[in-house]
């Protein structure tokens, strides 16, 4: 059977794979002050970073109708599996499940699924990789779909930023989290909960306090032995490759895979920002 992973473009896969692996990305959209960034493959990391630092406001984010996810799904793929990032943070999963709908009507026979990845950005990655395994290994689509929806809830997805003003300007931070990241200039080492939501897992005085933090959270993760870790980053590649290091050191990791942020993770990361997933 012939299969599609579509992912939204919070999902940050390498371009390499993306051109030549089995997936098709959907675009979001980006505002900032009264400038459209589209989180395609024209998409400019750099100028989006600079028109950010330039305006007061926070940017916003506009998810894709249901007619991009439609347009995605006339590919010619007899399986067709779609990963978004988290329902609780965007209205993407709400237009992919619209679009679903819509096709079946006209396509009554047809394998969609939707998955709600409950992360972003490198958990969208390791969510996508995930199911590219599963339906590249044979298995039908039902058995893709019911392992990679369990494999969902034993995801880890952790991430620290050396800039916060975006998650605070969009009220991502609780009051007390923002007095103590803007006063005393701590680090905060975030996650994300089951259903996707953000949660704070850790703080520390500088950046490299605050990845070895993840690192060690990830040592004493059991369920993190033999799986590949993924690991996006907003314009810090040094950064990447330096928590790459002591994941496979401290680690035991199959692999490990660093991504750039697109679009959309761009914002909420900003720069310096890393996300890792596994």
């Amino acid at each position: 059977m012939s299969f599609q992973v579509i992912v939204d473009s919070c999902c940050d896969l390498p371009r390499g794979l993306l051109h030549s692996g089995p997936f098709t990305r959907v675009p979001l959209s980006i505002q900032v002050g009264e400038e459209t960034f589209v989180d395609d493959n024209a998409f400019d990391p750099a100028e989006l970073l600079w028109r950010m630092k330039q305006c007061p406001t926070a940017p916003k984010t506009a998810c894709p109708s249901p007619a991009q996810y439609l347009d995605a799904f006339d590919c010619g793929a007899e399986d067709l599996y779609v990963v978004t990032l988290s329902a609780l943070l965007s209205g993407s999963h709400n237009s992919a499940a619209q679009a679903r709908m819509l096709w079946l009507e006209e396509h009554p026979q047809a394998n969609v699924h939707i998955f709600n990845s409950c992360s972003a950005s490198a958990g969208e990655v390791r969510l996508a990789l995930k199911i590219k395994e599963l339906a590249a290994s044979g298995l039908p689509f039902s058995e893709v779909v019911a392992q990679a929806t369990r494999f969902i809830p034993t995801m880890n997805t952790l991430f620290v930023l050396e800039d916060l003003d975006n998650l605070k300007k969009n009220g991502r931070l609780t009051r007390l989290q923002t007095l103590v990241t803007g006063t005393l200039k701590i680090k905060l080492l975030m996650g994300s909960t089951p259903e996707g939501e953000i949660c704070k897992r850790g703080q520390a005085l500088s950046m490299k306090q605050a990845l070895g933090k993840m690192v060690s959270l990830m040592a004493a993760d059991p369920g993190h032995a033999g799986r590949l870790l993924c690991i996006s980053h907003c314009n810090c590649l040094e950064r990447a490759f330096a928590l790459k290091e002591q994941a496979l050191s401290a680690c035991q990791f199959s692999d490990v895979m660093i991504c750039e942020t697109g679009g959309i993770s761009t914002v909420y990361a900003n720069d310096g920002g890393i996300v890792a997933a596994y």
